[in-house]
């Protein structure tokens, strides 16, 4: 019963560790592990390989990932669905688990529906953006990337008395400057889910500076789209020189955390145990109140995620 392993959209560090424990279990499984590389674009063009022990020897520390992903608007033309299928039927394949994020766990819903390839998915976005799991692998190397950005970058602010605006990825989300706000001691946090007060936090900042404060952090989603503006504000309102840091795809990469690792270990062998003991398959492996459990796609696309309460009050009076 040959299982293939695939990334799809964007990568995060944490694949390489998920991709190695795949081949592992495979093999003390007795099931031979296949690699689909390129993402969808490679599972149409056939890029599908036996995995070998050697193939994952010493890549748990690497971030990214060594089969390497894509995004494939050809995916959605029937035709090549159909090509991607008879790709995976001659190398009788019919189980596979997608690393990825809910647009690549739609697209394996409808090649599901089309020809019944069982799949399981993983989240694996730093954006931690999926409803129904807690936390998506990759996030806490994002976050600890990010930390430690912020923390170089206050050094210099201090220095000269500066200001720095450190943008971060999330798309619409703004998970990550939200926990590395909190978390770096920042001054202001600027994200979607937050209202802003710029009159309230002015009057605190100028305050603070008054009576000695040396520098200011402030993290910005990019979500938000309002890095731009935080900088002018602050150069303009407070008075303060300042810089802009846009930290943008470095937090995809980096040596995958520890926590990271072991999270890819856990997803993937509840991925597997899943494949290997059942069938009509099209779920998701989230992590829910510390505990994992399968969840469907209708599920994880029923409605938008939404960042706990609790995160949210932690960091109000950064917002105002």
């Amino acid at each position: 019963m040959p299982i293939a392993i695939i990334c799809s959209g964007g990568d995060c560090a944490g694949m390489n560790p998920a991709i190695k424990k795949f081949v592992d279990y495979a093999y003390e499984k007795k099931i031979q592990p296949y690699f689909i590389y390129d993402g969808l674009e490679g599972l149409i063009d056939n890029s599908i390989e036996p995995a070998i022990y050697e193939d994952v020897s010493g890549i748990i520390h690497d971030g990214g990932t060594m089969i390497r992903s894509s995004r494939s608007k050809r995916f959605f033309k029937h035709k090549y669905r159909k090509q991607a299928y008879e790709n995976l039927k001659n190398n009788d394949i019919d189980k596979v688990i997608v690393l990825g994020g809910d647009g690549s766990f739609r697209a394996f819903e409808q090649f599901y529906k089309d020809f019944k390839i069982d799949f399981v998915g993983i989240p694996s976005t730093i954006d931690n953006d999926i409803f129904g799991t807690d936390y998506c692998l990759g996030v806490d190397t994002a976050l600890n990337i990010i930390r430690k950005s912020i923390d170089e970058v206050r050094d210099t602010s201090a220095s000269f008395k500066r200001a720095c605006v450190v943008e971060t990825m999330g798309r619409d989300c703004g998970y990550l400057a939200l926990v590395s706000a909190i978390t770096s001691g920042a001054e202001i946090c600027i994200i979607p889910e937050l209202e802003y007060d710029l009159d309230s936090l002015g009057k605190k900042l100028k305050k603070q500076l008054k009576n000695g404060r040396r520098y200011i952090v402030a993290v910005v989603a990019e979500g938000s789209k309002r890095t731009k503006m935080v900088v002018k504000w602050l150069e303009n309102e407070i008075k303060i020189e300042t810089r802009a840091t846009i930290l943008g795809h470095i937090q995809r990469g980096g040596n995958p955390t520890v926590f990271d690792r072991m999270m890819a270990t856990e997803f993937v062998k509840n991925a597997m145990d899943k494949l290997i003991t059942g069938q009509d398959i099209d779920l998701v492996v989230v992590y829910k109140n510390s505990k994992f459990d399968f969840v469907s796609i209708d599920y994880i696309n029923s409605q938008k995620y939404m960042i706990k309460d609790s995160l949210l009050e932690m960091a109000e009076n950064l917002a105002k």
